[in-house]
């Protein structure tokens, strides 16, 4: 194998950056307001493991999401019905428009799990918005069965949206490490 102008190449996959990023108090917020009343986000009140997988195929296809795409059904089931996790979805007009993820951890934080917009939603201004209200529900009470998290977290790598971890710093968030990973 060789690039385009001749030199040997390795075969392997660019390097994988996982930035960790976390907020310790519900003050270090900057929320990002939607003027638009078309745009809403409901939780889903009762898990639904497809919702959870479909979304998780839609939005992340683009950005080479890759963890879960072997799982069987029992897997997602599994992971869907699990009383650590709160699953969101935003609308835009009625239409679904992206969706958040919500785990509760062993430490008392909650990690925003998975979090984007549908392609055809993505540059219309509605990211900053989505985030803040991710960020608000896990510092809700209910995210941890009446208890209010000692901190909010989130590890979006190098292969998510190009604005990703702006949108996470410009909402507050601080980042605490940076991992490489050779693939």
């Amino acid at each position: 194998m060789s690039t385009r102008h001749g030199l040997p190449t390795t075969g392997q996959k660019p390097p994988l950056f996982t930035t960790y990023l976390e907020m310790q108090s519900p003050e270090q917020l900057r929320p990002k307001r939607c003027p638009d009343a078309r745009f809403q986000v409901r939780e889903q009140k009762e898990p639904n493991w497809v919702f959870n997988r479909d979304l998780y195929f839609a939005v992340g296809e683009q950005w080479q999401w890759t963890d879960k795409r072997p799982w069987t059904d029992d897997q997602w089931k599994e992971y869907a019905f699990g009383p650590e996790l709160r699953t969101f979805a935003a609308y835009y007009d009625g239409e679904l428009a992206g969706y958040y993820e919500l785990r509760s951890d062993a430490e008392g934080g909650v990690e925003i799990a998975y979090f984007g917009l549908l392609p055809e939603f993505i540059g219309r201004d509605l990211g900053g918005h989505l985030l803040t209200s991710a960020i608000e529900e896990a510092w809700s009470p209910e995210s941890i069965r009446g208890i209010t998290p000692k901190r909010v977290w989130v590890h979006p790598c190098n292969r998510d949206h190009p604005q990703a971890l702006a949108n996470y710093q410009a909402r507050g968030m601080v980042v605490y490490k940076v991992e490489e990973t050779v693939q």
